[in-house]
């Protein structure tokens, strides 16, 4: 269940994603007069779930119906010989526009002017085709070798750089908004730092580089952090490596390892820190170890076997090292200090609910109201966009390639139950991931285009579309080949 209600969520997010980002090239293309073709969310390989497509005023829907016939005739030679590719196969061009007039009326292909709308049935990604471009779904071939005013090759240089950067600036828009109606539903909560009355629990990895158990951070590189995000983030990201804690009495420096990100990230290690907070027994479950001892709700346990657990994590650490044995636990009822023999059984619990964290760290909650809300929201996203640009860097390095996950990866990010506030957290956060990724300037994605479009603007020559084509067919063998590589990754996890 837990597979299924996260391979939804991916779906859904990734779906909206795409259509979104589709939806910015096609609103730049219409305000620029170019016609767009197709409109699809999820792919439709020989036919669709559902298309429609406004003709004379009217909308006309086809439910599981086979595509539309590309509007392509085969190219022939002066003989009426069909004319072939270097590689022996046989070249198509587009049908003329009394070709087309020629058509019946109801064939669709009648009518370039509007776009065809539709549902695809394979579940990830969609595309926008737009009249006169070169990409993934029309060939140089495909293309009338007059041009003609509505296509996106006739257009000027800013125009079509306006109509390549839409779908980025659309994702980018679109997760700020998402944050900003977070904020404003659900707010946003979170422990300040100064508020870890009891200090931090350490992972290994931490503990190596000096912390102890119950230290509080105070700065960092003599930055004050506000969040456990800032600190991961100073630490990992930037590279930050003094670090000054509160231990007891004491203040103390440490230094960390300037290797650290690569070690965190060849130990997979993801859980570096977490609050500490007192075991505050909430309630007993009946005929437990606890109801047996004669605990209560309220007792608060700060021993086991004499060793002193002044945190929920030592008496956990305790419980599991003493599994199926008799203890002696000690713990305060009412300011008075009590022991008592447990035994515990083979899954080392005692069989109580405990007090949550919020009662001793003093959760900050804020909510947003509307206007309040769209300005924190832009500034949330701008947050996550720069944090994610600088994580990026990691990407290039040994440990980092081995870090790299692919659909498998992303659906894990997905909590196990469905949670709007998560979810909607996490498609903002996607988005600001596709918005990036898109703009990275490698052929097929947006940039590449952009990187095409900044040379001709410069050098006033505009490269063949042929040279499109060839260079559009290598970025997508990258593309593919990054997914394989990362997809592999997700299977090697798995199973090794």
């Amino acid at each position: 269940m837990t597979f299924w209600i996260r391979l939804l969520q991916l779906i859904l997010s990734l779906s909206l994603l795409v259509v979104l980002h589709e939806f910015g090239h096609f609103t730049m293309a219409r305000i620029f007069g170019v016609r767009v073709e197709k409109f699809y969310m999820f792919f439709n390989l020989r036919r669709s779930l559902v298309r429609f497509k406004k003709i004379n005023g009217k909308w006309n829907v086809k439910w599981f119906a086979p595509n539309v016939e590309e509007s392509l005739k085969m190219k022939v030679d002066d003989e009426g010989s069909a004319v072939k590719d270097s590689k022996g196969r046989i070249m198509y061009e587009p049908l003329s526009d009394a070709e087309l007039a020629t058509l019946p009326a109801d064939d669709w292909r009648r009518y370039p002017e509007t776009t065809e709308w539709g549902i695809g049935w394979l579940p990830f990604g969609g595309y926008c085709r737009i009249c006169g471009m070169v990409d993934e779904t029309t060939s140089a071939a495909e293309l009338q070798s007059e041009m003609k005013p509505y296509e996106y090759r006739a257009k000027k240089t800013w125009q079509r750089m306006l109509i390549i950067v839409g779908g980025v600036l659309f994702n980018l828009i679109g997760a700020m908004l998402i944050y900003a109606a977070i904020l404003m539903k659900w707010g946003v909560a979170y422990v300040p730092m100064q508020n870890a009355a009891y200090g931090l629990q350490y992972s290994e990895l931490m503990k190596q580089q000096g912390f102890q158990n119950g230290d509080r951070i105070i700065s960092i590189d003599g930055m004050i952090p506000e969040t456990t995000a800032d600190v991961a983030e100073w630490l990992l990201i930037d590279g930050k490596q003094s670090v000054l804690v509160a231990r007891g009495a004491d203040t103390v420096c440490l230094t960390m390892q300037s290797d650290f990100t690569q070690q965190v990230l060849a130990n997979e290690a993801t859980d570096l820190f977490d609050f500490r907070f007192p075991f505050v027994i909430d309630d007993v479950s009946g005929r437990s170890p606890a109801a047996m001892a004669d605990l209560q709700g309220g007792d608060s346990i700060v021993g086991i076997n004499g060793v002193s657990t002044q945190a929920f994590q030592d008496v956990q650490e305790q419980l599991q090292a003493n599994a199926g044995k008799t203890i002696q636990l000690e713990y305060y009822r009412n300011q008075e200090r009590h022991v008592v023999d447990v035994t515990l059984g083979d899954d080392a619990k005692l069989g109580v609910l405990y007090r949550s964290p919020e009662t001793y760290l003093k959760v900050e909650r804020k909510k947003y109201a509307f206007f309040p809300a769209i300005p924190a929201g832009i500034k949330m996203g701008w947050k996550t966009l720069t944090g994610y640009v600088k994580q990026f860097k990691v990407v290039f390095t040994k440990e980092g390639a081995k870090q790299l996950g692919g659909f498998g990866a992303i659906g894990k990010m997905f909590p196990e139950r469905w949670s709007w506030p998560v979810f909607w957290s996490m498609t903002a956060f996607l988005s600001i991931i596709l918005a990036f990724m898109n703009i990275l300037p490698i052929p097929v994605l947006d940039g590449g285009y952009l990187i095409f479009l900044i040379y001709e603007m410069i050098t006033g020559r505009k490269p063949s579309d042929k040279f499109m084509e060839r260079t559009t067919s290598v970025g997508f063998a990258l593309i593919f080949a990054l997914l394989i590589y990362a997809n592999l990754n997700d299977i090697l996890r798995a199973f090794f």
